[in-house]
Protein backbone atom coordinates (compact mmCIF):
# COMPACT_ATOMS: atom_id res chain seq x y z
CA UNK A 1 0.00 0.00 0.00
CA UNK A 2 1.44 3.31 -1.08
CA UNK A 3 1.34 6.94 0.70
CA UNK A 4 -1.44 9.23 -0.64
CA UNK A 5 -0.18 11.91 -3.33
CA UNK A 6 -1.84 15.37 -3.14
CA UNK A 7 -1.33 17.06 -6.20
CA UNK A 8 -3.22 19.90 -5.28
CA UNK A 9 -2.87 22.37 -2.89
CA UNK A 10 -6.60 22.09 -2.00
CA UNK A 11 -6.68 17.95 -1.97
CA UNK A 12 -3.88 18.02 0.79
CA UNK A 13 -5.90 20.51 2.64
CA UNK A 14 -8.71 18.65 2.41
CA UNK A 15 -7.40 15.31 3.46
CA UNK A 16 -5.70 16.43 6.10
CA UNK A 17 -8.66 17.90 7.52
CA UNK A 18 -10.74 15.35 6.22
CA UNK A 19 -11.87 13.81 9.45
CA UNK A 20 -12.15 17.62 11.57
CA UNK A 21 -15.66 18.78 12.29
CA UNK A 22 -15.06 22.82 10.35
CA UNK A 23 -18.12 25.79 11.10
CA UNK A 24 -15.35 28.76 11.05
CA UNK A 25 -12.59 29.32 8.57
CA UNK A 26 -10.52 32.30 9.39
CA UNK A 27 -7.74 33.69 7.14
CA UNK A 28 -5.83 36.59 7.68
CA UNK A 29 -5.96 39.58 5.01
CA UNK A 30 -4.16 42.80 4.26
CA UNK A 31 -5.37 42.97 0.29
CA UNK A 32 -1.61 41.79 -0.69
CA UNK A 33 -1.41 39.22 -3.44
CA UNK A 34 0.10 36.54 -0.62
CA UNK A 35 -2.77 37.33 1.31
CA UNK A 36 -5.09 36.41 -1.65
CA UNK A 37 -3.19 33.27 -1.90
CA UNK A 38 -4.20 32.22 1.43
CA UNK A 39 -7.55 33.66 0.89
CA UNK A 40 -8.33 31.47 -1.90
CA UNK A 41 -7.08 28.44 0.34
CA UNK A 42 -9.67 29.35 3.12
CA UNK A 43 -12.67 29.97 0.50
CA UNK A 44 -11.50 26.39 -0.70
CA UNK A 45 -11.85 24.68 3.02
CA UNK A 46 -14.75 27.18 3.74
CA UNK A 47 -16.78 25.75 0.79
CA UNK A 48 -16.21 22.03 1.13
CA UNK A 49 -17.20 22.35 5.02
CA UNK A 50 -19.99 24.73 4.29
CA UNK A 51 -18.18 26.81 6.81
CA UNK A 52 -18.32 30.40 7.46
CA UNK A 53 -15.74 32.27 6.26
CA UNK A 54 -14.11 35.28 8.37
CA UNK A 55 -11.07 37.47 6.96
CA UNK A 56 -9.28 38.66 9.83
CA UNK A 57 -7.18 41.92 9.12
CA UNK A 58 -4.76 44.41 11.78
CA UNK A 59 -3.68 47.91 11.94
CA UNK A 60 -1.10 50.30 13.19
CA UNK A 61 -2.34 52.90 15.53
CA UNK A 62 -0.50 55.23 13.33
CA UNK A 63 -2.56 54.28 10.38
CA UNK A 64 -5.90 55.63 11.63
CA UNK A 65 -8.53 52.97 12.51
CA UNK A 66 -10.18 52.29 9.36
CA UNK A 67 -13.50 54.42 8.39
CA UNK A 68 -16.78 52.61 8.28
CA UNK A 69 -16.95 54.38 4.64
CA UNK A 70 -13.41 54.83 2.84
CA UNK A 71 -13.23 56.88 0.27
CA UNK A 72 -10.40 57.37 -2.43
CA UNK A 73 -8.72 59.90 -0.75
CA UNK A 74 -8.58 57.43 2.73
CA UNK A 75 -7.19 54.91 0.36
CA UNK A 76 -4.22 56.97 -0.92
CA UNK A 77 -3.30 58.28 2.81
CA UNK A 78 -3.99 55.59 5.02
CA UNK A 79 -3.72 52.21 4.31
CA UNK A 80 -6.27 50.67 6.66
CA UNK A 81 -8.95 52.23 4.80
CA UNK A 82 -7.17 50.63 1.58
CA UNK A 83 -7.44 47.45 3.19
CA UNK A 84 -11.07 47.94 4.81
CA UNK A 85 -11.53 48.33 1.15
CA UNK A 86 -9.87 45.14 -0.20
CA UNK A 87 -11.96 43.50 2.89
CA UNK A 88 -15.14 44.94 1.57
CA UNK A 89 -14.28 43.66 -2.17
CA UNK A 90 -13.13 40.04 -1.04
CA UNK A 91 -16.45 39.39 0.96
CA UNK A 92 -18.09 40.44 -1.66
CA UNK A 93 -16.88 37.98 -3.93
CA UNK A 94 -17.04 35.68 -1.66
CA UNK A 95 -20.71 36.39 -0.90
CA UNK A 96 -21.02 35.95 -4.51
CA UNK A 97 -19.67 32.57 -4.80
CA UNK A 98 -22.25 31.42 -1.51
CA UNK A 99 -19.58 31.69 0.75
CA UNK A 100 -20.55 33.24 4.24
CA UNK A 101 -18.22 35.94 4.80
CA UNK A 102 -17.52 38.51 8.08
CA UNK A 103 -14.52 40.48 8.48
CA UNK A 104 -13.22 41.51 11.96
CA UNK A 105 -10.56 43.85 12.27
CA UNK A 106 -8.28 45.67 15.19
CA UNK A 107 -5.41 47.74 15.67
CA UNK A 108 -2.03 46.03 17.12
CA UNK A 109 0.42 43.88 16.24
CA UNK A 110 -0.59 41.69 12.95
CA UNK A 111 0.37 38.00 14.55
CA UNK A 112 -1.03 39.18 17.56
CA UNK A 113 -4.12 40.62 16.33
CA UNK A 114 -4.58 37.36 14.07
CA UNK A 115 -4.64 35.10 17.33
CA UNK A 116 -6.74 37.14 19.45
CA UNK A 117 -9.93 37.31 16.73
CA UNK A 118 -9.40 33.95 15.37
CA UNK A 119 -10.20 32.94 18.83
CA UNK A 120 -12.85 35.35 19.26
CA UNK A 121 -14.69 34.16 16.24
CA UNK A 122 -13.97 30.93 17.52
CA UNK A 123 -12.46 29.44 14.10
CA UNK A 124 -11.83 26.14 13.83
CA UNK A 125 -8.35 26.76 11.37
CA UNK A 126 -6.67 29.83 11.08
CA UNK A 127 -5.29 30.07 7.36
CA UNK A 128 -2.17 32.46 6.90
CA UNK A 129 0.10 32.98 4.48
CA UNK A 130 3.95 31.86 4.83
CA UNK A 131 5.20 35.61 3.78
CA UNK A 132 8.74 35.59 6.30
CA UNK A 133 8.61 32.19 7.17
CA UNK A 134 12.30 32.30 5.13
CA UNK A 135 13.74 34.84 7.30
CA UNK A 136 13.23 32.93 10.51
CA UNK A 137 12.72 35.51 12.65
CA UNK A 138 11.75 34.82 15.56
CA UNK A 139 8.73 37.77 16.00
CA UNK A 140 7.77 36.74 11.88
CA UNK A 141 3.65 36.80 11.88
CA UNK A 142 3.38 32.97 10.58
CA UNK A 143 5.80 31.67 13.51
CA UNK A 144 4.06 33.59 16.00
CA UNK A 145 0.62 32.70 14.80
CA UNK A 146 1.89 29.08 14.73
CA UNK A 147 3.11 29.08 17.93
CA UNK A 148 -0.35 31.10 19.89
CA UNK A 149 -3.18 29.89 18.03
CA UNK A 150 -5.45 28.05 20.05
CA UNK A 151 -6.79 26.76 17.07
CA UNK A 152 -5.06 24.72 13.81
CA UNK A 153 -3.50 26.87 11.69
CA UNK A 154 -2.59 25.96 8.13
CA UNK A 155 0.53 28.33 6.37
CA UNK A 156 0.24 28.34 2.60
CA UNK A 157 2.84 28.48 0.71
CA UNK A 158 2.75 32.03 -1.33
CA UNK A 159 6.71 32.76 -1.42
Amino acid sequence: MSAPSFGERGEAAGAILEAAMISTVAVGFDGTSTAAEALAMAADLARRFDATLVLLSAFHGGDGAPSSQPDEHDWAHNPSARTQQEIERAEAHLRAQGIEAKSLIDEGDPADVLVRLAGECNADVLVIGNKGMKRRVLGSVPNTVTHKADCSVLVVKTT
